[in-house]
């Protein structure tokens, strides 16, 4: 087997992430983007004693599993790679993904709760980040999501199935407005051209939206007129606000240098439960709306009675889980490393006026050993790197009986249980909460007790 060889084969397991094994002459191959099931052509891309990758080609025949219809762009964009599998499929792919990766771990489980489905399972997400640029070298503007398994070609997604129709009606009218004034896309690898990113977030349940346009400066463009054409646009929300944001940087994120607001104001309200929640462009809220009901009311059934005690809420973001908490619980102090996240929490507790919230902006690592207040019980809800050895080891010093660990990387999160584990704790019970559909993402429980 050489480096650069093509071989066919058939798919055989799917693993958490997106990535699938396919054996070929005796040895295993691991291919992004396939199914189990699935019969591809691929091309051998590394091929080394411990590990060995190949790159689709060509799917030849669809999986069994493949009962579905899907939108226009599957198959071409990188976001839904399960849309032609059964919902109910899905989940039991991606229970099975989770329970493999504790039993790989040998992370013990005293009941392992069966994976809990999204309340919606298409139209769920409340916030899609687009990027401008083209589908081919030099060809027309497109504007959407990442080609598959390619990250500088650009797939148009007006037909795209997770995100509501106000999404696609924001998505044409902003493309048709660039090709009508001629606006260069932005090129990340010349680092060339003036649009950048398009990003558009709606509350599902006030149907207020922010539309939010990223440009470099290597252009000026007064977006007046798109500002027009936006608000004459016929949607079943509300835009509230409309953003210009100028970035220079070389990292292909979203993000400002300088923000400025064409109309309306930057932030847009949501609800979760009874609860009010403003957002401003860059705070990290969960892009499904009801899927996070259905996280939290999980958080709150594994924390139990939470009355009288205090909790820490580790990575607090704009503080939902930790207002959520507080409602019963005598004090919440939440840590959280962005500092516009954490005013935003603030804010947002006196909206619901919750008195007994403490916000922290910091590292925490470095913040953790500052709280004078000793927690009764802690949520640990960390990005997607799981974990700092640090702030675990802080964690274990603090003793504490009990504490959730919410995890939207069930992969760093068996790595750090297996800490917790070799300390004493016991994982009482856990469960997946499905938040993606479609996607190789999901997010898992677990009750944690020393």
């Amino acid at each position: 087997m050489k480096k650069g060889s093509i071989y066919q084969g058939v798919v055989e397991k799917l693993e958490y992430g997106g990535k699938s094994k396919v054996s070929i002459e005796g040895e295993e191959i691991e291919v992004k983007n396939v199914l189990p099931g699935q019969k591809i052509q691929l091309r051998v891309t590394k091929n080394r004693r411990n590990k060995k990758q190949g790159k689709v080609l060509d799917v030849i025949e669809r999986s069994p599993l493949e009962t579905e219809d899907t939108c226009k762009h599957f198959g071409r964009c990188g976001g839904c790679f399960m849309q032609s599998i059964a919902y109910e499929k899905q989940l039991e792919i991606k229970d099975h993904q989770i329970r493999s990766l504790f039993d790989q771990e040998n992370i013990s489980v005293g009941e392992f709760l069966p994976i809990k489905g999204s309340p919606k399972v298409f139209e769920y997400r409340n916030k899609m980040e687009f990027t401008f640029g083209d589908e081919e070298k030099d060809g027309p503007t497109t504007l959407g999501m990442h080609k598959k398994g390619l990250h500088h070609d650009i797939v148009t997604v007006d037909d795209c199935r997770i995100m509501d129709e106000d999404f696609r009606k924001i998505l044409t009218a902003v493309l048709d407005y660039a090709k009508d004034n001629n606006l260069t896309q932005y090129n990340s690898m010349r680092h060339q051209g003036f649009l950048r990113h398009l990003v558009v977030r709606k509350g599902h349940y006030t149907k207020e939206i922010i539309v939010h346009l990223v440009t470099t400066t290597q252009n000026h463009h007064e977006f007046e007129a798109l500002g027009k054409v936006l608000q004459e646009l016929k949607l079943e929300g509300g835009i509230v606000g409309f953003l210009h944001s100028l970035n220079d940087r070389l990292a292909d994120v979203v993000q400002s240098d300088e923000m400025r607001i064409i109309f309306g104001k930057k932030e847009y309200r949501e609800k979760l439960f009874d609860l009010t929640f403003e957002i401003s462009p860059y705070s990290f809220f969960q892009t499904n709306t009801l899927g996070a009901e259905s996280l939290y009311r999980e958080v709150i059934e594994f924390l139990g009675d939470v009355k009288g005690k205090t909790v820490l809420d580790l990575y607090s973001g704009t503080g939902t889980i930790a207002q959520v908490l507080a409602k019963d619980a005598k004090k919440v102090i939440g840590i959280e490393l962005v500092e516009e996240a954490v005013e935003k929490a603030k804010e947002n507790a006196k909206i619901n006026k919750l008195d007994n919230c403490d916000f922290i902006a910091g590292d925490v690592k470095e913040k953790m050993m500052e709280i004078t207040d000793k927690p009764d019980a802690l949520v640990i809800d960390p990005p997607r790197e799981g974990i700092h050895d640090k702030a675990l080891r802080d964690i274990l010093s603090y003793q504490l009986k009990e504490m959730v660990y919410v995890s939207c990387n069930p992969k760093t999160l068996v790595k750090n249980l297996k800490t917790f584990q070799e300390s004493g704790y016991k994982i009482i019970k856990a469960r997946g909460v499905d938040l993606f559909p479609h996607t190789s993402h999901v997010e898992t429980i677990c009750l944690l007790s020393k």
